[in-house]
């Protein structure tokens, strides 16, 4: 462990091995850092916070800071960061609330590009990538592999699916299928992330059926829940279109977003 002398590290704290805390960084009484995490100058971690093995943060990141709400009362809650992520500058992480379960959840291999923000209560998947202030609301739910462009915002209780991209400067209202491309303030679905399945090795066969469920799912004369269910017993033995019809099933409740007319 290697901590330098300017760094303040409260009793209570827990510190892996082969930790590194730079110069002016303050690791809260109720941190837990596992093994290998790397903190710049100038981190602050506060509260009941956990950061994965080799996670990397740089200068000015401010993770567990209080949630950003009015209804938050001081209460303990927790933010638990997964392993091998970066976190640029100035990037900034809140724990839950007791009304959305208390905690906020990272999962592994993200990156976290300088000023995004992850609101409380928020669940984040693995490999995710978000560009330069990329931000969400609070109880935002996001998929793996997933990627946010630069300077776009996620509402409040918002879903994203497993694969999607959302373009930069968007202004997302509405859920998102998984493998979906969404642009525009406010953004609309504008297909299907073709470049992003294919960087990920997604088989030919499995972008083509996703084509023709996507096709048959948003365009027709029929209902909505009539496409669906064409969708349901045409592609049943496709695990990528059964994701999105799971994504679809899981919260009826939610509007989703579709293309423009």
């Amino acid at each position: 462990m290697s901590v330098h002398p300017s760094a303040i590290v409260e009793r209570g704290a827990e510190i892996g091995d082969n930790v590194v805390i730079g110069p002016f960084c303050h690791i809260g009484a109720g941190a837990r850092l596992h093994d290998g995490v790397v903190l710049e100058s100038h981190v602050v971690v506060k509260g009941a916070t956990e950061i994965g093995a080799r996670t990397h943060a740089h200068p000015f990141a401010v993770l567990g800071g209080p949630p950003q709400h009015l209804g938050y009362k001081g209460e303990e809650t927790r933010l638990v960061i997964g392993s091998g992520n970066t976190i640029r500058e100035h990037v900034t992480m809140n724990p839950g609330t007791p009304a959305g379960g208390g905690v906020t959840r990272i999962g592994d291999n993200g990156f976290f590009m300088v000023g995004s923000h992850v609101g409380h209560d928020c669940q984040v998947g693995d490999h995710v990538i978000f560009a330069n202030n990329a931000t969400l609301g609070g109880h935002v739910v996001v998929g793996d592999h997933v990627f946010l462009g630069g300077l776009c915002a996620i509402h409040q209780n918002g879903r994203i699916g497993d694969f999607a991209f959302v373009g930069g400067c968007a202004a997302v209202t509405s859920d998102i299928i998984p493998y979906a491309s969404v642009m525009g303030n406010h953004a609309r679905l504008v297909g299907l992330n073709i470049v992003g399945m294919k960087r990920r090795g997604l088989p030919r066969e499995a972008i083509r059926q996703l084509r023709g469920a996507y096709r048959m799912l948003f365009y027709g004369a029929e209902t909505f829940k009539e496409r669906l269910e064409r969708v349901r017993e045409e592609y049943v033995r496709s695990d990528e279109v059964r994701r999105i019809i799971s994504f679809i099933d899981e919260d009826a409740s939610r509007s989703l977003m579709t293309p423009a007319r």
